[in-house]
């Protein structure tokens, strides 16, 4: 493969077409000159050394000089090579809750809004740590599968909405189910379901599936967002609040209770998030106690270069041109090296 790295500079070739112009036009204009002295094999006469072949040549020289330059300048880059990188690190699933009530306003810009924030601050110090995403309301499903590609992580994140689960509720025990079914078959790395809602969890099975993950090895951190008290959930119109089928506003308060126990019988801990970096320091401190397992990471590093030969060639160029003189040498037309062969020719005619 081939490419510019930096394709701007090619514009720049626009300045040897100016050059070949002002060359023809200052030709054309000597030209002139000469012919009021005289006719033009007079004039030659006068000025035997005078060659416009020479001064093409140069010219030709140092337009091909500056478009290697300029080629040099926009880092021409060829293929790429495929390398392995040995990363050490732990699997780590977020189940994320995309629910209704994760609208409401108690954190700052709203609870979903901030625990995308709180995602993006671990994906920025993953260090080799592998990630999978889950998001789940009253169904669950894959996001992201668990992958080193924080760049895709990033895309995924961003795009994620309470319109991504038709099914509302919150099914916290369809959630860790699934985000276990996610980790790879690996023994060797420690495996970590961070598990971020509210915590208005509307089954009853969150628990045994805790106590399930626990014999499996499987640390669950959960991360409570909002309010103990109760906030109205907003519409998603931007106008009012959610009402129930009575007519009364629909109120929302995060459930620690539950998150908390969760946390205690997988042998993670249980932290409220707020708007600020603590809450998920307090996580990517635990992560990085835990047993870390080596694996080999296939990447395209970046293409080769290729400047340095234009830069080379240019300096060929520019070197050939300051010796190629303009005129004539008058010692070197001097020299005639078939003249005894002509004289031998005129003698037998």
């Amino acid at each position: 493969m081939f490419r510019f790295q930096n394709p701007q500079y090619l514009w720049l070739m626009l300045i040897i077409a100016a050059l070949a112009v002002i060359f023809a036009v200052t030709e054309i204009i000597r030209r002139r000159r000469l012919k009021k002295i005289g006719d033009d094999n007079l004039v030659g006469l006068l000025i035997p050394e005078a060659s416009l072949g020479r001064k093409i040549a140069k010219l030709i020289m140092v337009c091909l000089a500056i478009a290697c330059i300029i080629i040099g300048l926009a880092r021409p880059q060829f293929g790429s090579k495929l390398s392995e990188v040995t990363l050490k690190g732990v699997e780590i699933v977020t189940a994320l809750d995309v629910s209704n009530s994760m609208l409401a306003e108690d954190v700052k810009p709203n609870r979903l809004g901030n625990a995308k924030m709180f995602i993006e601050r671990i994906l920025g110090k993953l260090n080799g740590n592998r990630l999978g995403m889950v998001i789940f309301a009253g169904d669950a499903f894959v996001q992201m599968p668990i992958t080193t590609d924080v760049r895709s992580a990033r895309l995924y994140l961003s795009s994620t909405s309470t319109n991504d689960i038709s099914v509302q509720g919150t099914d916290i025990a369809k959630a860790m189910t699934l985000a276990a079914r996610s980790f790879s078959s690996s023994d060797d790395a420690s495996k970590v379901i961070i598990l971020m809602t509210d915590g208005e969890n509307h089954e009853e099975d969150a628990i045994e599936v805790a106590k399930s993950l626990k014999e499996q090895g499987i640390i669950v951190m959960t991360v409570g967002f909002g309010s103990p008290s109760g906030v109205p959930i907003p519409n998603k119109n931007g106008s009012g609040y959610m009402k129930d089928r009575d007519g009364n506003t629909v109120m929302t308060k995060l459930d620690e209770q539950t998150l908390v126990e969760i946390a205690k019988i997988t042998g993670g801990i249980y932290v409220r998030a707020t708007n600020s970096s603590s809450s998920s320091d307090a996580i990517l401190s635990e992560l990085n106690n835990l047993q870390q397992s080596e694996t080999t990471k296939q990447i395209y590093s970046e293409y080769d270069e290729r400047f340095q030969y234009f830069v080379f060639a240019a300096l060929i160029l520019l070197v050939l041109e300051v010796f190629l003189l303009e005129r004539k040498n008058p010692i070197l037309s001097k020299i005639k090296l078939f003249k005894k062969e002509e004289n031998e020719n005129k003698s037998q005619i």
